[in-house]
């Protein structure tokens, strides 16, 4: 009879054994369809984000912004497409929804810099002038971060707007020498030196802007101005009519035209 139980437990055991096997199997096999399901999501919300990213490229906002949410739909735990729905939203003017995708990128991947300086850009926007310090300023500390001159010249601005213009000169300065052919440090360092009144070193800096970006029509409107605060008037005026022949844009041809306008009837 104790044999008998003994059998009983031991193919019980088997059972039990081959059950167990089973389940661990079952899983496996479960994990391993999940596992593949979610690598066929990411790369199709990959090849999707590329289109959209694309689309971005060309100026196509509104294409690009369906694009990036049907990435999202798909597969939402992507630091660059979250990345890139703050672009498309800050490009489309919806600063609260940039925010929001830009700070979801870092969760994703803290060390995501290019995501913290477009946050970074987006409170600027928004005139949050202290949180986009904050960004910048971990931004610029990032060793392998490309290009610095962008968050420094992001904080001379911040400072030049808050009018700490020390500041501003200082930051715009370090941005030229990491990157010397950088015209955006050279536009906000003459943009500077104006608000503190040296319309000398406004000419100086700018001149070299305009030389680094020779088709930047905002930088010769500048300049135009920085020539009429030396009362260089004629300068002016043919740096006014010059921005003014180079834009399509409608709303710099018009002020140009305004700014040749004023200086002309001096």
């Amino acid at each position: 009879m104790a044999s008998f139980f003994m059998e009983q437990r031991e193919n019980a055991m088997k059972r039990y054994s081959v059950i167990c096997l089973l389940v661990l199997m079952l899983a496996l096999s479960l994990a391993a369809c999940v596992t593949q399901k979610q690598i066929a999501d990411q790369q199709r919300a990959a090849a999707i984000r590329d289109l959209g990213e694309a689309y971005m490229g060309q100026g196509a906002h509104t294409r690009a912004l369906r694009e990036f949410l049907k990435a999202d739909s798909i597969y939402s735990n992507d630091p660059y497409l979250q990345n890139d729905l703050g672009l498309a939203y800050m490009a489309k003017g919806n600063l609260e929804l940039a925010v929001e995708h830009f700070k979801k990128a870092l969760d994703l991947n803290p060390e995501y810099s290019p995501a913290r300086n477009n946050l970074g850009s987006a409170y600027i926007e928004q005139e949050n002038w202290e949180a986009a310090i904050e960004c910048f300023k971990i931004v610029k500390d990032d060793l392998l971060y490309g290009t610095p001159q962008y968050p420094m010249s992001n904080l001379g601005f911040v400072y030049y707007k808050q009018g700490d213009y020390e500041q501003a000169i200082y930051y715009y300065a370090e941005a030229q020498d990491i990157a010397p052919n950088f015209p955006m440090a050279y536009h906000g360092m003459g943009l500077t030196y104006m608000a503190m009144g040296d319309s000398e070193k406004a000419v100086e800096v700018l001149e070299t802007a305009v030389e680094k970006a020779p088709n930047a029509v905002p930088i010769y409107i500048d300049l135009g101005k920085a020539y009429k605060m030396l009362h260089e008037n004629n300068k002016a005026y043919e740096t006014f009519k010059k921005a003014a022949e180079m834009t399509e844009d409608s709303k710099l041809k018009k002020e140009a035209e305004a700014e040749a306008e004023k200086v002309w009837k001096r």
